[in-house]
């Protein structure tokens, strides 16, 4: 697993920008070290026997001049300042082969007679460079002392006959160093190179690689990491600018399409709420007026049918169906209501208010029901409690535990009460409200489903006592508005309801 995370860390390496610019840099200067070799081997030599050559031919045009003029100059001076300046052997003799000059007296003993001279160069290794009508220049080995020459033998324009030679075996040893040379400093010059070239390839390799993280980046839609823009005008920072430029207003496009897109949502969201709420209160109306409209239906058509003809039982007939509709008017409204709580169509206006006042007022209005049932509410609390709520709603959630205990109270032990306590409790800022009833107790079972919309756990749904199934409902929505706890216990002789409320002091 290790040698195969290497080998892939190596591959990736091969693949960045900065290894391949100091791979192609290092191997640009490799070609032109080997081509200075080459050039050394092959050009060097050619170019030296041409210099030469050009040298060789000044010097006969120069000593051809100066013999005639031969009055005014020093002949003997001027061709040893020759022969020392540019290392050549100089002869010049008569045609009776007497020796005018000579630079070098081991050139004349290698000469010798010019029969035996001619023998020595021209036999089988003299190598014509250039022939002229007054010289001929040829290069020629001396294989008795391996000395390879290039000699001019020329004829003067007074009859002497001139030899210029110039060793050129010392060039070969010239080349042999140039390239120990040229191999040596190219160790230095690849390891200093090696150096610059690390440099430069990071120098450019750096921001490139910056540049492709940041661009990653971007494609991931991650567009915290900037460019670092520099002073230095040039391309690579002018990419950076415009990628940062490029960053920023993706961004804010990115920005400004999830805004749209959540807006979007929250209008489908919306629509398919509005599209349930319509489906639900259609379901839920049409299932609860079907007994009403059914009542309603069979006294109208009893009325217009004459079946009883004495006023009385037309009366009754008519308070049947006001009683009725009166009922499908509360239910309508209250599933109306419902239904903007339960969709956050319906805004709670908060405020202090004395939740203590709010109970008085909501037992004052049940003051017939109470009359009817027979039975007090017994108070158990102080003369004030301040609140933060809406007091219209929790005066509905109030009306609704009343009105529950109120149609379920019944005498239990010779006991018939009903009771309300508030219970503050200062750490949590919360106060708790109790209304409880004696009578039977709810089931466990239907503990949980007494909440829910049209629930009853009398299963005979009686029409006078019932009640429309809505209120507990209404009173699940407007507390889970708030976050308060509300719920009901079984007690050892009866049912409590409780809530609770922000206190506001």
């Amino acid at each position: 697993m290790k040698l195969n995370s290497m080998l892939m860390k190596f591959k990736n390496a091969l693949k960045s920008v900065r290894v391949k610019l100091f791979m192609t840099l290092s191997l640009v200067i490799l070609i032109i070290i080997l081509f200075l070799i080459l050039v050394n081997n092959f050009v060097f030599g050619q170019f030296y026997l041409y210099s030469k050559t050009k040298a060789l031919k000044s010097v006969y045009k120069l000593v051809n001049d100066d013999y005639n003029n031969s009055e005014n100059i020093d002949i003997e001076a001027q061709l040893e300042r020759i022969a020392i300046n540019n290392d050549f052997d100089i002869l010049i003799r008569t045609e009776q082969n007497v020796n005018v000059y000579t630079s070098n007296k081991d050139f004349f003993s290698t000469l010798g007679q010019m029969n035996e001279m001619t023998s020595r160069y021209n036999k089988n290794n003299g190598e014509v460079i250039e022939e002229a009508k007054n010289y001929n220049i040829k290069k020629m080995t001396d294989y008795k002392n391996e000395i390879t020459y290039i000699l001019l033998s020329a004829t003067l324009d007074n009859g002497y006959l001139l030899f210029v030679r110039i060793p050129i075996t010392s060039i070969q040893e010239s080349v042999k160093i140039s390239n120990n040379f040229l191999y040596l400093m190219a160790g230095f010059t690849i390891l200093i190179a090696a150096v610059i070239v690390s440099y430069v390839s990071r120098k450019f390799g750096d921001p490139i690689s910056e540049l492709n993280d940041i661009a990653k980046r971007m494609s991931n839609l991650d567009f915290s990491k900037k460019y670092r823009v520099t002073d230095v005008d040039d391309e690579i920072n002018n990419l950076g600018k415009s990628i940062n430029v490029m960053s920023d207003k993706l961004e804010k496009t990115i920005k400004q399409l999830r805004n749209t897109n959540i807006e979007l949502e929250k209008d489908i969201e919306e629509k398919s709420k509005i599209d349930e709420m319509r489906k639900s209160f259609i379901s839920d109306v049409s299932h609860e007026l079907k007994t009403p409209i059914a009542l309603i239906q069979g006294y109208s058509e009893g009325l217009l049918e004459n079946v009883n003809s004495d006023e009385e039982n037309r009366k009754f007939y008519a308070e049947v169906i006001l009683d009725e509709t009166n009922k499908m008017d509360r239910l309508v409204k209250q599933l109306l209501e419902l239904m903007k709580i339960e969709y956050g169509k319906r805004e709670f206006e908060d405020k202090k208010f004395n939740i203590v006042e709010l109970e008085r007022e909501v037992v004052r209005k049940s003051k017939v029901m109470l009359e009817e049932k027979q039975v007090q509410i017994e108070f158990n609390t102080a003369e004030e409690i301040n609140v933060f709520a809406d007091d219209f709603y929790i005066e509905q959630v109030i009306t609704n535990y009343l009105t529950n205990a109120i149609k379920h109270v019944k005498e239990v032990d010779g006991n018939k009460q009903i009771k309300i306590e508030n219970e503050i409790d200062i750490e949590k800022n919360k106060v708790r409200i109790r209304i409880f009833n004696t009578g039977d107790k709810i089931p466990e079972e239907d503990i949980s489903r007494i909440w829910n919309r049209f629930y009853k756990v009398d299963e005979s749904r009686n029409r006078e006592n019932g009640g429309s199934g809505i209120g507990l409902s209404l009173v699940k929505a407007i507390m889970s508005n708030y976050g308060n706890v509300y719920g009901v216990i079984n007690k050892d002789n009866g049912v409590e309801f409780y809530l609770e409320l922000d206190l506001k002091l």
